[in-house]
C-alpha cells in the first residue's frame, strides 16, 4: 500500500511574527527535493505547499518529509523568512493578498469575503487505492473515526492573536465554505461523481476538483485523500496522522473484504461531532457516529488505537503569548 503526505506552511516574517505574502520568494529559492516530491503555491501568498512523491513505507515517508521541510525551511530562510506549521496564522499578515492565476481568481470570485482571512493549512494524506468504487466504500467507513482524525490534529486555537476557544478554528473558518464536513455516504464512485457534479451545476464549486469534504477520492491520483487534519507542527506528527490514516483504510478493506458495508450516518451526528472535534479536541466530549451517543474524546481515540494498532501521542494544546506561540513553532519545524 502506498502512501503520501501534502503540507501546507504559513510564511512569516521572523521579526513581527505576523504572516507576510512572499511565497513565491521562498518557492523561487527551493533547490534539490526528495524523488517525486513538488511544492505549490497555495490560496493566498502567504501559503506554500509540500508534497512527498508515493512512497512505499512510513519510514520513507518520514525521510521525505524531513528533507522537504528542512529544504523549505533553508529556502525561506535566504530571503529572510521563515515558515510555520499551524492551522491557522497566529498572528496575521496585514496585506496578504490571493495568489495570482486564473484559478485562484475564479475561486476569489465565488467566494468573495470568506477567503479575505482563509490562511488556513492542513495535512492531507493520500492512501494508495486504485479502483474507485472501493475508494468511495472506504470513505463511508472512514467517516466515522474524521472527528477523532481532526481531535487528535488539533493545531489551530489562534485567529490573528486571538485565543479562540476552539482547537481546531481552522475546521471553523473551513465550514463557511459550502459542501465541507463528513464525505455523504455513496453507493459508488459514479454517485460521488455525480454528486459533485451537482455543485459544480448549482454553482457553489468552481470545478470538479474542488470538494471541500474531509476525505474524498483524490480528483488525479488512484488514491483516498483525507484532509481532516490541521498542520502538524512536527514531522513525528505528520507521520503519525499518516500512520493512524493508513492504517484505518486497512481496516475498512478488512471489514469490505468480510462483506461489511459502513451505514450512513445522519447529517446532524456528522455536523456535530465535526463541531465538537474542533471545539474540544482531545480535551472533551466527542460523538461515537456508530451510536450518536456522547463519549470522551479520549474513549473514541482508545478505541481507535486499538482497532488500528497504532500508538499515539497527543501534543498539548497551544496557549500562551501569540508571539512566544510562534517562536516555538519557528523552532519545532
Amino acid at each position: 500500500m502506498t502512501i503520501g503526505v501534502e503540507e501546507e506552511f504559513l510564511v512569516v516574517d521572523p521579526v513581527t511574527r505576523r504572516t507576510a505574502p512572499f511565497a513565491d520568494s521562498v518557492l523561487k529559492q527551493v533547490g534539490r527535493l526528495p524523488r517525486g516530491a513538488r511544492v505549490h503555491p497555495e490560496m493566498l501568498t502567504s501559503q506554500v505547499e509540500f508534497a512527498t512523491g508515493v512512497c512505499d513505507s512510513l519510514g520513507d515517508l518520514r525521510e521525505q518529509l524531513v528533507a522537504g521541510r528542512r529544504e523549505l525551511a533553508a529556502a525561506a530562510g535566504r530571503e529572510g523568512l521563515g515558515l510555520v506549521s499551524s492551522g491557522t496564522a497566529v498572528l496575521a499578515g496585514l496585506d496578504v493578498p490571493m495568489t495570482s492565476g486564473a484559478r485562484f481568481e475564479r475561486i476569489a470570485g465565488m467566494y468573495a469575503g470568506v477567503l479575505e482571512d482563509y490562511e488556513v493549512s492542513g495535512c492531507h494524506v493520500h492512501v494508495g487505492i486504485e479502483d474507485r468504487d472501493t475508494a468511495v466504500a472506504v470513505i463511508n467507513h472512514l467517516s466515522y473515526w474524521l472527528p477523532t482524525l481532526l481531535a487528535v490534529s488539533a493545531n489551530s486555537p489562534f485567529d490573528n492573536g486571538r485565543d479562540t476557544g476552539y482547537a481546531s478554528w481552522r475546521m471553523v473558518q473551513q465550514s463557511r465554505l459550502p459542501g465541507g464536513g463528513l464525505t455523504p455516504w455513496f453507493g459508488s464512485a459514479a454517485e460521488h461523481d455525480h454528486a459533485v457534479d451537482q455543485l459544480v451545476d448549482l454553482g457553489v464549486l468552481v470545478d470538479h476538483a474542488m470538494t471541500f469534504w474531509l476525505a474524498r477520492p483524490s480528483p488525479r491520483y488512484p488514491t483516498v485523500e483525507v484532509r481532516v487534519a490541521d498542520a502538524a507542527a512536527t514531522v513525528d506528527e505528520a507521520v503519525q496522522q499518516a500512520a493512524l490514516t493508513e492504517a484505518l483504510v486497512k481496516y475498512a478493506l478488512d471489514q469490505l473484504d468480510a462483506g461489511h458495508e459502513a451505514k450512513p450516518i445522519p447529517d446532524q451526528w456528522a455536523a456535530a461531532a465535526v463541531w465538537s472535534a474542533a471545539r474540544y479536541g482531545m480535551d472533551g466530549p466527542g460523538i461515537d457516529l456508530r451510536t450518536g451517543q456522547c463519549v470522551p474524546a479520549k474513549v473514541l481515540l482508545a478505541e481507535l488505537t486499538a482497532l488500528t494498532g497504532t500508538d499515539v501521542h497527543v501534543r498539548p494544546r497551544m496557549t500562551g503569548d501569540p508571539v512566544t506561540v510562534v517562536d516555538a513553532l519557528l523552532e519545532e519545524l
